[in-house]
């Protein structure tokens, strides 16, 4: 399989412009036309897991946090990272990193660790801001139905959980052309009215070059009318951390035994607020800036990684901070999107590393 076909359906489940800013997700190593007869999936990529890859003749790694976050300047061997380029170079083994927009889906990394922690129906705990937009389209009764189409296709007309929503108005539309144009309707020189609708769908940020695209070549104008408004609704699919509910409330003391049970860790944590749990806020990875947030949904608990000595102060008798490690907290990704490969091309050999790279050890 081409690495360019898996890249594909990776970026449709977690767009990359969804990534921070100074992230660095995306193919970091290869070309899209390379080919590989599997891939292996791991957390981080170190020079063991590029050796796992040529031990076992895979030519693709799909890593969640990149090896590269900043511009290399030269390439003899001297840092881990340069080790690990030059290797997977040199032995045709792409090395592509699904990081912070993959945290930044309802459906990402986060609803892995609250789905293992009994929430069911969890939401963004950080709505991601100037997210969505309005797209307005004018277009003749007859085009309606397959522009739509086009658009839905294209990642537009998506509300919460609901796709292919759309809101139609009806009216006429006046245009009269002039030399040098080619009219699918009416005569040079005289003003024509045809009936039309105006179409309107809520549009992700990183969808709207595809919904334009779309639109344009459904649309059988050779001029399309058409607007692009911002809108304030909250994007509910993208965001960060994720917050919800336990099914029943749970002791205070049990929670921090199924938490410890469940990511084989020990816990750093600070004073319960209540004795029992039952709002759960989570963000995998470091999340500390998360904190505000999940106090404004009133959870009891906010499990995270990499707080401070003095951050734990910030809990203020009004939540419990839980650090389970960053490492820890990010492992059950591996079979995140590995599950989600294997889903998307069920013949294709998907392998998950046997190389533990959590670079802290504990006594």
């Amino acid at each position: 399989m081409r690495i360019g076909e898996i890249i594909k359906a990776l970026e449709e489940w977690a767009p990359p412009a969804l990534q921070e800013s100074y992230d660095n997700s995306g193919l970091i190593v290869g070309a899209l036309d390379w080919e590989t007869d599997g891939v292996l999936v791991a957390l981080d990529c170190l020079e063991s897991v590029v050796d796992e890859a040529i031990q076992k003749n895979v030519h693709c790694i799909i890593v969640h946090h990149p090896i590269v976050f900043s511009g290399l300047k030269r390439f003899n061997g001297r840092t881990y990272i340069e080790r690990v380029i030059m290797k997977a170079i040199k032995h045709h083994i792409a090395i592509y990193a699904i990081h912070t927009n993959l945290d930044n889906v309802l459906w990402g990394v986060n609803a892995k660790i609250m789905s293992l922690l009994g929430v069911k129906n969890h939401k963004v705990l950080s709505p991601m801001p100037d997210a969505l937009y309005k797209f307005q389209v004018y277009v003749p009764v007859d085009a309606r139905e397959l522009l739509a189409e086009s658009v839905f296709t294209a990642g537009g007309g998506k509300v919460s959980a609901y796709e292919e929503c759309s809101f139609t108005t009806s009216g006429v539309g006046t245009f009269k052309p002039t030399q040098g144009t080619n009219p699918v309707v009416g005569k040079i020189g005289s003003r024509e009215e045809v009936e039309e609708v105006k179409l309107e769908f809520i549009v992700p940020n990183f969808a709207k070059s595809a919904v334009e695209r779309a639109a344009r070549t459904a649309h059988p104008y050779e001029e399309m009318a058409f607007e692009w408004i911002k809108i304030s609704n909250n994007a509910t699919d993208y965001g960060a951390g994720a917050f919800g509910d336990l099914e029943e409330s749970i002791a205070f003391d049990a929670f921090l035994a199924h938490v410890k049970t469940t990511f084989g860790t020990t816990i750093r944590y600070t004073k319960p607020v209540a004795k029992d749990v039952r709002t759960v806020a989570v963000c995998g990875g470091s999340g500390s800036f998360l904190l505000g947030a999940a106090k404004a949904v009133k959870a009891d608990v906010f499990l995270t990684a990499d707080y401070k000595y003095h951050q734990f102060f910030d809990a203020d008798g009004t939540i419990a901070i839980l650090d389970v490690g960053h490492f820890e907290s990010e492992q059950f990704t591996i079979g995140l999107i590995a599950e989600f490969i294997e889903k998307k091309f069920p013949k294709f050999a998907v392998l998950t590393t046997e190389v533990n790279t959590n670079p802290i050890q504990y006594y």
